[in-house]
Protein backbone atom coordinates (compact mmCIF):
# COMPACT_ATOMS: atom_id res chain seq x y z
CA UNK A 1 0.00 0.00 0.00
CA UNK A 2 1.25 3.48 -0.72
CA UNK A 3 2.28 5.36 2.43
CA UNK A 4 -0.61 7.12 4.11
CA UNK A 5 -0.97 10.70 5.22
CA UNK A 6 -0.46 10.38 8.95
CA UNK A 7 -2.94 10.10 10.60
CA UNK A 8 -5.29 10.07 7.60
CA UNK A 9 -5.38 7.11 5.16
CA UNK A 10 -3.69 7.65 1.83
CA UNK A 11 -6.62 8.36 -0.43
CA UNK A 12 -8.79 5.59 -1.75
CA UNK A 13 -7.93 1.97 -1.12
CA UNK A 14 -8.06 -0.85 -3.60
CA UNK A 15 -10.56 -2.89 -1.65
CA UNK A 16 -9.71 -6.55 -1.27
CA UNK A 17 -7.13 -6.35 -4.01
CA UNK A 18 -4.74 -4.01 -2.27
CA UNK A 19 -2.90 -1.20 -3.97
CA UNK A 20 -1.56 -1.14 -7.50
CA UNK A 21 1.90 -1.34 -5.98
CA UNK A 22 4.06 -0.22 -3.07
CA UNK A 23 6.07 2.60 -4.56
CA UNK A 24 7.21 5.93 -3.13
CA UNK A 25 5.76 9.07 -4.63
CA UNK A 26 2.24 7.78 -5.28
CA UNK A 27 -0.96 8.88 -3.63
CA UNK A 28 -4.51 7.66 -4.12
CA UNK A 29 -6.90 10.46 -4.99
CA UNK A 30 -10.58 11.22 -5.07
CA UNK A 31 -11.66 13.23 -8.09
CA UNK A 32 -14.35 15.84 -8.35
CA UNK A 33 -16.31 13.49 -10.59
CA UNK A 34 -16.51 9.96 -9.27
CA UNK A 35 -17.45 7.45 -10.55
CA UNK A 36 -15.76 7.76 -13.92
CA UNK A 37 -17.86 9.91 -16.27
CA UNK A 38 -18.39 8.33 -19.66
CA UNK A 39 -17.94 9.98 -23.02
CA UNK A 40 -21.31 10.64 -24.60
CA UNK A 41 -20.09 9.97 -28.12
CA UNK A 42 -17.05 8.21 -29.51
CA UNK A 43 -16.39 9.47 -33.06
CA UNK A 44 -14.61 6.22 -33.92
CA UNK A 45 -16.86 3.77 -32.07
CA UNK A 46 -19.75 1.51 -32.99
CA UNK A 47 -22.21 4.37 -32.58
CA UNK A 48 -21.09 5.77 -35.94
CA UNK A 49 -22.88 4.47 -39.01
CA UNK A 50 -24.53 1.09 -39.25
CA UNK A 51 -23.52 -1.61 -36.77
CA UNK A 52 -21.82 -4.58 -38.45
CA UNK A 53 -24.19 -7.51 -37.94
CA UNK A 54 -21.30 -10.01 -38.17
CA UNK A 55 -19.36 -8.41 -35.33
CA UNK A 56 -19.30 -10.29 -32.03
CA UNK A 57 -17.65 -7.55 -29.98
CA UNK A 58 -20.76 -7.47 -27.78
CA UNK A 59 -21.31 -11.22 -27.50
CA UNK A 60 -17.94 -12.96 -27.36
CA UNK A 61 -16.92 -15.94 -25.23
CA UNK A 62 -13.59 -16.67 -23.56
CA UNK A 63 -11.79 -20.00 -23.68
CA UNK A 64 -9.33 -19.63 -20.81
CA UNK A 65 -6.19 -21.63 -21.51
CA UNK A 66 -3.94 -20.92 -18.52
CA UNK A 67 -4.16 -24.61 -17.60
CA UNK A 68 -3.24 -25.71 -21.12
CA UNK A 69 -1.32 -23.05 -23.06
CA UNK A 70 -0.15 -21.55 -19.77
CA UNK A 71 1.25 -24.87 -18.65
CA UNK A 72 3.58 -24.65 -21.67
CA UNK A 73 5.16 -21.48 -20.23
CA UNK A 74 8.82 -22.04 -19.37
CA UNK A 75 8.35 -21.42 -15.63
CA UNK A 76 5.06 -23.25 -15.22
CA UNK A 77 4.62 -26.22 -12.93
CA UNK A 78 1.08 -26.58 -11.62
CA UNK A 79 0.42 -29.43 -9.21
CA UNK A 80 -3.13 -30.73 -8.84
CA UNK A 81 -3.94 -28.45 -5.92
CA UNK A 82 -2.75 -25.36 -7.79
CA UNK A 83 -4.64 -26.34 -10.94
CA UNK A 84 -7.84 -26.70 -8.94
CA UNK A 85 -7.26 -23.33 -7.27
CA UNK A 86 -6.70 -21.63 -10.63
CA UNK A 87 -9.70 -23.37 -12.21
CA UNK A 88 -11.98 -22.23 -9.40
CA UNK A 89 -10.66 -18.67 -9.62
CA UNK A 90 -11.25 -18.54 -13.38
CA UNK A 91 -14.73 -19.98 -12.93
CA UNK A 92 -15.53 -17.39 -10.29
CA UNK A 93 -14.27 -14.65 -12.62
CA UNK A 94 -16.81 -15.80 -15.20
CA UNK A 95 -14.94 -17.34 -18.13
CA UNK A 96 -17.06 -19.49 -20.41
CA UNK A 97 -14.59 -22.34 -20.91
CA UNK A 98 -11.49 -23.67 -19.16
CA UNK A 99 -9.09 -25.57 -21.39
CA UNK A 100 -6.83 -28.26 -19.90
CA UNK A 101 -3.67 -30.00 -21.05
CA UNK A 102 -4.22 -33.20 -23.01
CA UNK A 103 -4.80 -36.21 -20.73
CA UNK A 104 -2.43 -38.06 -23.07
CA UNK A 105 0.48 -35.81 -22.10
CA UNK A 106 1.10 -37.78 -18.90
CA UNK A 107 -0.70 -39.92 -16.35
CA UNK A 108 -0.82 -36.97 -13.95
CA UNK A 109 -2.33 -34.78 -16.65
CA UNK A 110 -5.11 -37.33 -17.07
CA UNK A 111 -5.76 -37.48 -13.32
CA UNK A 112 -5.76 -33.68 -13.08
CA UNK A 113 -8.23 -33.46 -15.95
CA UNK A 114 -10.57 -35.90 -14.22
CA UNK A 115 -10.25 -34.04 -10.90
CA UNK A 116 -11.17 -30.67 -12.41
CA UNK A 117 -14.10 -32.20 -14.30
CA UNK A 118 -15.51 -33.38 -10.95
CA UNK A 119 -15.50 -29.88 -9.39
CA UNK A 120 -18.91 -28.98 -10.78
CA UNK A 121 -17.80 -25.62 -12.15
CA UNK A 122 -20.09 -23.37 -14.16
CA UNK A 123 -17.50 -23.06 -16.93
CA UNK A 124 -17.35 -25.84 -19.49
CA UNK A 125 -14.19 -27.95 -19.25
CA UNK A 126 -12.27 -28.67 -22.45
CA UNK A 127 -9.15 -30.63 -23.20
CA UNK A 128 -6.78 -30.04 -26.09
CA UNK A 129 -5.67 -33.10 -28.08
CA UNK A 130 -3.95 -34.12 -31.29
CA UNK A 131 -6.10 -35.11 -34.24
CA UNK A 132 -5.70 -38.81 -33.54
CA UNK A 133 -8.14 -41.48 -32.43
CA UNK A 134 -5.87 -42.68 -29.62
CA UNK A 135 -6.01 -39.22 -28.00
CA UNK A 136 -9.74 -38.91 -28.59
CA UNK A 137 -10.51 -42.22 -26.87
CA UNK A 138 -8.65 -41.12 -23.74
CA UNK A 139 -10.12 -37.60 -23.74
CA UNK A 140 -13.77 -38.63 -23.83
CA UNK A 141 -13.32 -40.83 -20.75
CA UNK A 142 -12.12 -37.98 -18.51
CA UNK A 143 -15.50 -36.32 -18.08
CA UNK A 144 -14.78 -33.19 -20.13
CA UNK A 145 -17.56 -31.16 -21.70
CA UNK A 146 -15.66 -30.72 -24.93
CA UNK A 147 -12.61 -31.75 -26.91
CA UNK A 148 -10.40 -29.34 -28.85
CA UNK A 149 -8.72 -31.12 -31.75
CA UNK A 150 -5.73 -29.59 -33.54
CA UNK A 151 -3.38 -30.49 -36.38
CA UNK A 152 -0.82 -28.46 -38.32
CA UNK A 153 -1.84 -27.40 -41.82
CA UNK A 154 1.05 -25.20 -42.94
CA UNK A 155 3.73 -26.59 -45.23
CA UNK A 156 6.22 -26.14 -42.39
CA UNK A 157 4.32 -28.42 -40.04
CA UNK A 158 3.16 -30.90 -42.66
CA UNK A 159 6.76 -31.42 -43.77
CA UNK A 160 8.70 -31.09 -40.53
CA UNK A 161 6.21 -32.05 -37.78
CA UNK A 162 3.64 -34.75 -38.52
CA UNK A 163 4.46 -35.46 -42.19
CA UNK A 164 0.83 -35.83 -43.32
CA UNK A 165 -0.85 -34.43 -46.44
CA UNK A 166 -4.18 -32.59 -46.55
CA UNK A 167 -6.11 -35.68 -47.62
CA UNK A 168 -4.92 -37.54 -44.54
CA UNK A 169 -5.67 -34.52 -42.33
CA UNK A 170 -9.22 -34.26 -43.65
CA UNK A 171 -9.96 -37.96 -43.20
CA UNK A 172 -8.40 -38.09 -39.72
CA UNK A 173 -10.33 -35.00 -38.64
CA UNK A 174 -13.66 -36.40 -39.78
CA UNK A 175 -13.01 -39.72 -38.03
CA UNK A 176 -12.14 -38.03 -34.72
CA UNK A 177 -15.03 -35.57 -34.95
CA UNK A 178 -17.61 -38.27 -35.61
CA UNK A 179 -16.28 -40.35 -32.72
CA UNK A 180 -16.36 -37.46 -30.22
CA UNK A 181 -19.83 -36.42 -31.38
CA UNK A 182 -21.07 -39.97 -30.83
CA UNK A 183 -20.18 -39.53 -27.14
CA UNK A 184 -22.38 -36.44 -26.85
CA UNK A 185 -19.38 -34.18 -26.26
CA UNK A 186 -18.70 -30.75 -27.75
CA UNK A 187 -16.03 -30.74 -30.46
CA UNK A 188 -13.80 -28.08 -32.01
CA UNK A 189 -11.42 -28.60 -34.92
CA UNK A 190 -8.51 -26.18 -35.36
CA UNK A 191 -5.75 -25.86 -37.87
CA UNK A 192 -2.33 -25.06 -36.45
CA UNK A 193 -0.19 -22.31 -38.02
CA UNK A 194 -3.25 -21.09 -39.89
CA UNK A 195 -1.71 -17.87 -41.19
CA UNK A 196 1.11 -19.69 -42.96
CA UNK A 197 -1.24 -22.28 -44.41
CA UNK A 198 -2.59 -22.25 -47.96
CA UNK A 199 -5.97 -20.50 -48.00
CA UNK A 200 -7.57 -23.09 -50.29
CA UNK A 201 -6.38 -25.88 -47.98
CA UNK A 202 -7.76 -24.06 -44.94
CA UNK A 203 -11.18 -23.34 -46.39
CA UNK A 204 -11.45 -26.89 -47.72
CA UNK A 205 -10.77 -28.54 -44.35
CA UNK A 206 -12.96 -26.06 -42.45
CA UNK A 207 -15.83 -26.60 -44.86
CA UNK A 208 -15.50 -30.37 -44.52
CA UNK A 209 -15.55 -30.41 -40.71
CA UNK A 210 -18.38 -27.88 -40.60
CA UNK A 211 -20.52 -30.24 -42.66
CA UNK A 212 -19.73 -33.07 -40.23
CA UNK A 213 -21.09 -30.92 -37.40
CA UNK A 214 -18.36 -29.38 -35.24
CA UNK A 215 -19.41 -26.74 -32.72
CA UNK A 216 -16.41 -24.56 -33.60
CA UNK A 217 -13.56 -24.29 -36.05
CA UNK A 218 -10.36 -22.74 -34.80
CA UNK A 219 -7.85 -20.35 -36.35
CA UNK A 220 -4.43 -20.35 -34.69
CA UNK A 221 -1.67 -17.80 -35.23
CA UNK A 222 0.82 -20.27 -33.84
CA UNK A 223 3.96 -18.22 -34.50
CA UNK A 224 2.45 -14.78 -33.92
CA UNK A 225 3.04 -13.59 -37.48
CA UNK A 226 -0.44 -12.25 -38.28
CA UNK A 227 -1.42 -8.59 -38.38
CA UNK A 228 -4.87 -7.30 -37.42
CA UNK A 229 -5.74 -6.73 -41.08
CA UNK A 230 -4.77 -10.29 -42.00
CA UNK A 231 -6.84 -11.61 -39.10
CA UNK A 232 -9.88 -9.59 -40.11
CA UNK A 233 -9.67 -10.73 -43.72
CA UNK A 234 -9.25 -14.44 -42.92
CA UNK A 235 -12.04 -14.51 -40.33
CA UNK A 236 -14.34 -12.59 -42.66
CA UNK A 237 -13.72 -15.05 -45.48
CA UNK A 238 -14.17 -18.03 -43.15
CA UNK A 239 -17.39 -16.57 -41.78
CA UNK A 240 -18.82 -16.87 -45.28
CA UNK A 241 -17.76 -20.52 -45.58
CA UNK A 242 -18.83 -22.11 -42.27
CA UNK A 243 -21.98 -21.83 -40.22
CA UNK A 244 -20.46 -22.96 -36.91
CA UNK A 245 -18.74 -20.77 -34.33
CA UNK A 246 -15.18 -19.55 -34.92
CA UNK A 247 -12.52 -19.76 -32.21
CA UNK A 248 -9.25 -17.84 -32.45
CA UNK A 249 -5.87 -18.34 -30.80
CA UNK A 250 -3.18 -15.66 -31.11
CA UNK A 251 0.44 -15.80 -30.05
CA UNK A 252 2.14 -12.56 -29.10
CA UNK A 253 5.55 -12.86 -30.78
CA UNK A 254 5.05 -9.58 -32.64
CA UNK A 255 2.90 -7.84 -30.03
CA UNK A 256 -0.43 -8.14 -31.85
CA UNK A 257 -2.26 -10.74 -29.76
CA UNK A 258 -4.80 -8.36 -28.21
CA UNK A 259 -5.39 -6.34 -31.38
CA UNK A 260 -5.73 -9.54 -33.38
CA UNK A 261 -8.29 -10.92 -30.94
CA UNK A 262 -10.34 -7.75 -31.17
CA UNK A 263 -10.21 -7.68 -34.97
CA UNK A 264 -11.24 -11.33 -35.06
CA UNK A 265 -14.38 -10.49 -33.07
CA UNK A 266 -15.13 -7.54 -35.33
CA UNK A 267 -14.88 -9.87 -38.34
CA UNK A 268 -17.25 -12.47 -36.89
CA UNK A 269 -15.23 -14.76 -34.60
CA UNK A 270 -17.13 -15.89 -31.52
CA UNK A 271 -14.50 -17.28 -29.11
CA UNK A 272 -11.10 -15.96 -27.98
CA UNK A 273 -8.39 -18.04 -26.30
CA UNK A 274 -6.65 -16.29 -23.39
CA UNK A 275 -4.29 -17.05 -20.55
CA UNK A 276 -3.67 -15.17 -17.31
CA UNK A 277 -0.80 -12.72 -17.85
CA UNK A 278 -0.59 -14.13 -21.39
CA UNK A 279 1.66 -17.00 -20.31
CA UNK A 280 2.32 -19.78 -22.80
CA UNK A 281 4.84 -21.04 -25.33
CA UNK A 282 7.61 -18.49 -25.95
CA UNK A 283 6.09 -15.12 -25.02
CA UNK A 284 2.55 -16.40 -24.81
CA UNK A 285 -0.90 -15.56 -26.14
CA UNK A 286 -3.66 -12.99 -25.69
CA UNK A 287 -3.65 -12.05 -21.98
CA UNK A 288 -6.94 -12.25 -20.12
CA UNK A 289 -6.43 -8.84 -18.50
CA UNK A 290 -5.40 -7.19 -21.75
CA UNK A 291 -8.47 -8.53 -23.52
CA UNK A 292 -10.67 -7.28 -20.67
CA UNK A 293 -9.16 -3.81 -21.05
CA UNK A 294 -9.82 -3.77 -24.79
CA UNK A 295 -13.36 -5.09 -24.47
CA UNK A 296 -14.23 -2.71 -21.61
CA UNK A 297 -13.66 0.15 -24.02
CA UNK A 298 -15.69 -1.56 -26.75
CA UNK A 299 -18.71 -2.60 -24.66
CA UNK A 300 -18.38 -1.88 -20.94
CA UNK A 301 -21.90 -2.94 -20.02
CA UNK A 302 -21.50 -6.40 -21.57
CA UNK A 303 -18.14 -6.95 -19.90
CA UNK A 304 -19.19 -5.66 -16.47
CA UNK A 305 -22.37 -7.70 -16.59
CA UNK A 306 -20.57 -10.93 -17.44
CA UNK A 307 -17.26 -10.94 -15.57
CA UNK A 308 -16.26 -10.24 -11.95
CA UNK A 309 -13.65 -7.70 -12.95
CA UNK A 310 -12.61 -6.98 -9.38
CA UNK A 311 -11.25 -10.54 -9.23
CA UNK A 312 -8.72 -9.97 -12.03
CA UNK A 313 -5.86 -8.84 -9.81
CA UNK A 314 -6.37 -11.77 -7.44
CA UNK A 315 -6.18 -14.21 -10.36
CA UNK A 316 -3.07 -12.55 -11.76
CA UNK A 317 -1.40 -12.56 -8.36
CA UNK A 318 -2.26 -16.25 -7.98
CA UNK A 319 -0.75 -17.22 -11.33
CA UNK A 320 2.23 -14.88 -11.03
CA UNK A 321 3.17 -16.47 -7.72
CA UNK A 322 2.67 -19.97 -9.12
CA UNK A 323 5.04 -19.37 -12.04
CA UNK A 324 7.41 -17.14 -10.03
CA UNK A 325 7.18 -13.96 -12.09
CA UNK A 326 6.41 -10.37 -11.18
CA UNK A 327 3.42 -8.60 -12.69
CA UNK A 328 4.91 -6.04 -15.12
CA UNK A 329 4.83 -2.40 -14.01
CA UNK A 330 2.91 -1.49 -17.18
CA UNK A 331 0.55 -4.46 -17.15
CA UNK A 332 -2.95 -3.84 -18.42
CA UNK A 333 -5.22 -2.79 -15.54
CA UNK A 334 -3.14 -4.22 -12.66
CA UNK A 335 0.35 -2.83 -13.25
CA UNK A 336 1.28 -0.32 -10.56
CA UNK A 337 1.54 2.43 -13.20
CA UNK A 338 -1.71 1.55 -14.97
CA UNK A 339 -3.67 4.40 -13.37
CA UNK A 340 -0.83 6.64 -12.22
CA UNK A 341 -0.63 10.28 -13.32
CA UNK A 342 2.49 12.36 -12.90
CA UNK A 343 2.66 15.48 -15.09
CA UNK A 344 1.08 18.59 -13.61
CA UNK A 345 -1.26 19.12 -16.56
CA UNK A 346 -2.46 15.53 -16.34
CA UNK A 347 -2.95 15.72 -12.57
CA UNK A 348 -5.04 18.88 -12.79
CA UNK A 349 -7.32 17.39 -15.43
CA UNK A 350 -7.66 14.05 -13.64
CA UNK A 351 -8.67 15.82 -10.43
CA UNK A 352 -11.43 17.61 -12.33
CA UNK A 353 -12.60 14.72 -14.50
CA UNK A 354 -10.81 11.35 -14.72
CA UNK A 355 -12.07 10.77 -18.26
CA UNK A 356 -9.60 13.38 -19.46
CA UNK A 357 -6.68 10.95 -19.21
CA UNK A 358 -8.34 7.60 -18.51
CA UNK A 359 -10.43 5.46 -20.85
CA UNK A 360 -11.03 2.82 -18.17
CA UNK A 361 -12.36 3.41 -14.66
CA UNK A 362 -9.97 1.72 -12.20
CA UNK A 363 -12.82 1.25 -9.73
CA UNK A 364 -14.46 -1.21 -12.14
CA UNK A 365 -11.50 -3.52 -11.50
CA UNK A 366 -11.18 -2.76 -7.79
CA UNK A 367 -8.14 -0.60 -8.49
CA UNK A 368 -7.21 2.98 -7.56
CA UNK A 369 -5.91 5.90 -9.55
CA UNK A 370 -2.85 7.68 -8.23
CA UNK A 371 -1.21 11.05 -8.65
CA UNK A 372 2.57 10.86 -8.44
CA UNK A 373 3.00 14.28 -6.88
CA UNK A 374 6.45 13.88 -5.33
CA UNK A 375 8.46 14.84 -8.41
CA UNK A 376 9.82 17.78 -10.35
CA UNK A 377 6.91 17.42 -12.79
CA UNK A 378 4.20 18.00 -10.21
CA UNK A 379 1.73 20.85 -10.44
CA UNK A 380 0.09 22.95 -7.78
CA UNK A 381 -3.31 21.32 -8.23
CA UNK A 382 -1.83 17.98 -7.17
CA UNK A 383 -0.18 19.59 -4.15
CA UNK A 384 -3.43 21.32 -3.25
CA UNK A 385 -5.23 17.97 -3.39
CA UNK A 386 -2.58 16.39 -1.19
CA UNK A 387 -2.77 19.24 1.33
CA UNK A 388 -6.51 18.69 1.57
CA UNK A 389 -5.91 14.99 2.26
CA UNK A 390 -3.53 16.04 5.02
CA UNK A 391 -6.29 18.31 6.44
CA UNK A 392 -4.15 21.36 5.76
CA UNK A 393 -5.84 24.53 4.54
CA UNK A 394 -3.88 26.79 2.20
CA UNK A 395 -4.81 29.37 -0.40
CA UNK A 396 -4.06 28.73 -4.05
CA UNK A 397 -1.17 31.17 -3.88
CA UNK A 398 0.28 29.35 -0.89
CA UNK A 399 -0.13 25.98 -2.66
CA UNK A 400 1.77 27.38 -5.63
CA UNK A 401 4.61 28.59 -3.42
CA UNK A 402 4.74 25.24 -1.63
CA UNK A 403 4.78 23.46 -4.99
CA UNK A 404 7.83 25.48 -6.03
CA UNK A 405 9.67 24.24 -2.95
CA UNK A 406 8.77 20.61 -3.66
CA UNK A 407 9.90 20.97 -7.28
CA UNK A 408 13.14 22.57 -6.13
CA UNK A 409 13.93 19.65 -3.84
CA UNK A 410 12.97 17.14 -6.54
CA UNK A 411 15.44 18.84 -8.87
CA UNK A 412 18.39 17.99 -6.63
CA UNK A 413 17.47 14.46 -5.50
CA UNK A 414 14.70 11.86 -5.77
CA UNK A 415 11.93 12.43 -3.24
CA UNK A 416 9.23 10.21 -1.81
CA UNK A 417 5.72 10.91 -0.55
CA UNK A 418 7.06 11.40 2.98
CA UNK A 419 9.46 14.10 1.76
CA UNK A 420 6.71 16.01 -0.03
CA UNK A 421 4.38 15.64 2.95
CA UNK A 422 7.11 16.96 5.26
CA UNK A 423 7.54 20.04 3.09
CA UNK A 424 3.79 20.68 2.98
CA UNK A 425 3.49 20.36 6.76
CA UNK A 426 6.60 22.41 7.50
CA UNK A 427 5.59 25.12 5.05
CA UNK A 428 2.15 25.30 6.68
CA UNK A 429 3.67 25.50 10.17
CA UNK A 430 5.85 28.40 9.04
CA UNK A 431 2.79 30.17 7.66
CA UNK A 432 0.98 29.87 10.99
CA UNK A 433 3.96 30.75 13.15
CA UNK A 434 5.38 33.47 10.95
CA UNK A 435 8.78 31.78 11.20
CA UNK A 436 11.09 30.67 8.42
CA UNK A 437 12.38 27.36 9.69
CA UNK A 438 14.01 24.87 7.28
CA UNK A 439 11.45 22.72 5.51
CA UNK A 440 13.68 19.66 5.42
CA UNK A 441 16.72 18.31 7.19
CA UNK A 442 19.22 18.94 4.41
CA UNK A 443 23.00 18.88 4.30
CA UNK A 444 24.75 22.24 3.79
CA UNK A 445 25.42 21.30 0.17
CA UNK A 446 21.77 20.33 -0.39
CA UNK A 447 20.60 23.55 1.30
CA UNK A 448 22.68 25.60 -1.11
CA UNK A 449 21.40 23.65 -4.10
CA UNK A 450 17.83 23.91 -2.81
CA UNK A 451 18.07 27.69 -2.46
CA UNK A 452 19.55 28.02 -5.94
CA UNK A 453 16.82 25.88 -7.47
CA UNK A 454 14.13 27.94 -5.75
CA UNK A 455 15.56 31.09 -7.31
CA UNK A 456 15.75 29.49 -10.75
CA UNK A 457 12.17 28.26 -10.61
CA UNK A 458 10.87 31.61 -9.37
CA UNK A 459 12.72 33.48 -12.10
CA UNK A 460 11.48 31.07 -14.75
CA UNK A 461 7.91 31.35 -13.54
CA UNK A 462 8.09 35.15 -13.50
CA UNK A 463 9.61 35.28 -16.97
CA UNK A 464 7.00 32.97 -18.42
CA UNK A 465 4.17 34.35 -16.27
CA UNK A 466 3.06 30.86 -15.34
CA UNK A 467 1.83 29.32 -12.13
CA UNK A 468 3.90 26.40 -10.91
Amino acid sequence: MCPGADPEPNGQTNGANGANGDHPGFVGIETRQNPHPTQSRNPYGHNVGVTDFLSNVSRFQIIESTLREGEQFANAFFDTEKKIEIARALDDFGVDYIELTSPCASEQSRLDCEAICKLGLKAKILTHIRCHMDDARVAVETGVDGVDVVIGTSSYLREHSHGKDMTYIKNAAIEVIEFVKSKGIEIRFSSEDSFRSDLVDLLSIYSAVDKVGVQRVGIADTVGCASPRQVYELVRVLRGVVGCDIETHFHNDTGCAIANAYCALEAGATHIDTSVLGIGERNGITPLGGLMARMMVADPEYVKGKYKLEKLKDIEDLVAEAVQVNIPFNNYITGFCAFTHKAGIHAKAILNNPSTYEIINPADFGMTRYVHFASRLTGWNAIKSRAQQLKIEMTDAQCKECTAKIKALADIRPIAVDDADSIIRAYHRNLKSGEDKPLMDLSPEEQAQFAEKEKELAAEAEANNVAL
